[in-house]
């Protein structure tokens, strides 16, 4: 190992995963029905390499996609689940997803329409950085309330790399690169929680209210309740990035006209681009008619974003090199993070983790209770994909909902926002890996930083459950 910082971290992950996987059985986790959840031999070993994949992811101590390939190979050479079952959630539906969204990205970069797009919003945004940052983040946060937040991150990741080369042109690190590409990532989430078009994990959310409730959660309904908290959290996070990031300099002065300039220097718009953005808005509008249309629900997400892809590569937009230029550490990235989700939801861990913690607050008040499965979908998706945050946690809390007289619509919208906001690790969602290929910050400049939005998450999803949500007509009691 090259650098000897490393070596530290690297021996702890793996320390973590031996005490873990070697220990004594521990207790079962006994939930409200009195059913007990035994912890396997199996379950062990998936929390020990839950932590030691977290702690190397943190600490970089080998390439990220590496440390994803780590989590497949323990499952096989460990025997906690088949090897085909293990290694095949690397190429799950939902990394289909991301690597279709990168190459539409790639796509948008190589015909131009980046440039387009990048010129014609600095040429309106004020010429400061911390207003640069507020265009940014307002642009990334409203294209996901109609499009999925992986895709608006591919497509807004280029532009963002134009917009920092106008500020650095020696494309150096800078602070403001920093801010620049982390509060896209995290605004992304934010305003994903907004509809259900933001992301799978609202759907998901909906599906599992429904087949435990036997309740409907509209579309609409979705839509009232988290707008203001997601609006609010943009508006957060932009104040978090002036004060954590400060720009180097207070004012960029000549970019306007530094814009419109390479604005004019563009040639007229090609065939290329048309087609290009064509496919794009087509993409957007049969992803967003599944939402309305019963007739095409069952149409997979994943398979419209490739086929787009296919038609770039069948029409020459792009090209065998493209594919090969991939960002694959970012997309084994989130291969692993799926098989480890899979891997602690089949061996039990997440349920016996999920139980345990949420008993904490079996007879605690009902505002600690919610707030106690904020924190721990919270935590939970950080570390695994949301969807299976959600999946993992939304069963449990909502059976025990009903001993602490908490109504289960207020679990379901806490699971959602939490779950929606991973601000610490890269795993978290799609855009936090997107982010991290600009080479602007490293896996723990997004930890560090993270912490303080984490927290003030959670004193606004507090703020929004004991006053806000009731005053709008959300019933956050049995009987409310």
């Amino acid at each position: 190992m090259r650098d000897p910082r490393r070596l530290i971290p690297f021996l702890v992950g793996g320390a973590l995963f031996a005490l873990i996987a070697f220990m004594p059985a521990l207790p079962a986790a006994v939930d409200p029905d009195g059913r007990a959840v035994v912890l396997s031999h199996e379950g062990k070993a998936a929390l020990g390499l839950f932590l030691l994949a977290g702690i190397w992811w943190v600490f970089e101590v080998i390439p990220v996609g590496i440390t994803a390939i780590v989590i497949g190979v323990v499952q096989s050479l460990w025997l906690l689940r088949d090897s085909r079952t293990a290694l095949t959630d690397y190429m799950d539906p939902s990394v289909w997803f991301i690597l279709g969204s990168l190459l539409i990205g790639m796509a948008f970069n190589k015909t131009g329409l980046t440039r387009r797009l990048a010129f014609s919003m600095l040429t309106t945004i004020p010429e400061r950085p911390r207003l640069i940052y507020l265009g940014v983040f307002t642009l990334t946060a409203t294209l996901t309330l109609f499009m999925a937040h992986t895709a608006v991150a591919a497509a807004v990741f280029p532009l963002l790399l134009v917009v920092h080369n106008l500020y650095e042109p020696t494309g150096r690190p800078t602070v403001f690169g920093k801010g620049l590409f982390i509060g896209m990532a995290w605004t992304a989430g934010a305003g994903s929680v907004i509809t259900l078009l933001g992301a799978a994990r609202g759907a998901v959310a909906i599906g599992f209210y429904r087949e435990l409730t036997g309740q409907e959660i509209s579309f609409f309904d979705v839509s009232r309740f988290m707008l203001p908290l997601g609006a609010l959290m943009v508006v957060l996070l932009w104040g978090w990035v002036c004060v954590a990031f400060p720009p180097e300099r207070g004012r960029l002065p000549g970019l306007h006209a530094q814009a419109r300039t390479l604005q004019d220097r563009l040639p007229p718009l090609a065939r290329k681009e048309v087609g290009t953005l064509t496919v794009v808005l087509a993409v957007m509008g049969l992803l967003v008619a599944r939402s309305f249309v019963p007739a095409l629900a069952p149409v997979d997400k994943s398979a419209v974003i490739l086929l787009a892809a296919v038609v770039f590569f069948v029409s020459g937009v792009l090209e065998l090199k493209d594919l090969e230029n991939l960002p694959w550490n970012i997309v084994l990235l989130f291969g692993g993070a799926m098989s480890l989700g899979f891997c602690l939801w089949e061996t039990g861990a997440a349920e016996w983790l999920a139980i345990n913690w949420l008993g904490l607050f079996h007879e605690a008040p009902w505002l600690v209770f919610i707030m106690g499965v904020a924190a721990f979908v919270l935590l939970m998706t950080n570390f695994i994909m949301n969807v299976a945050a959600i999946a993992i946690t939304l069963p449990v809390a909502l059976v025990m909902a009903g001993f602490v007289g908490v109504h289960p619509e207020a679990v379901m919208f806490v699971s959602l926002a939490a779950a929606g906001m991973p601000f610490l690790l890269l795993v978290g969602a799609a855009p936090n890996a997107i982010a991290y290929e600009s080479g602007q910050f490293r896996a723990r400049d997004f930890f560090v930083h993270g912490i303080v939005p984490s927290l003030a998450l959670l004193v606004v999803i507090f703020v929004f459950v004991w006053k806000i949500w009731p005053a709008m007509g959300m019933p956050v009691m049995t009987g409310g």
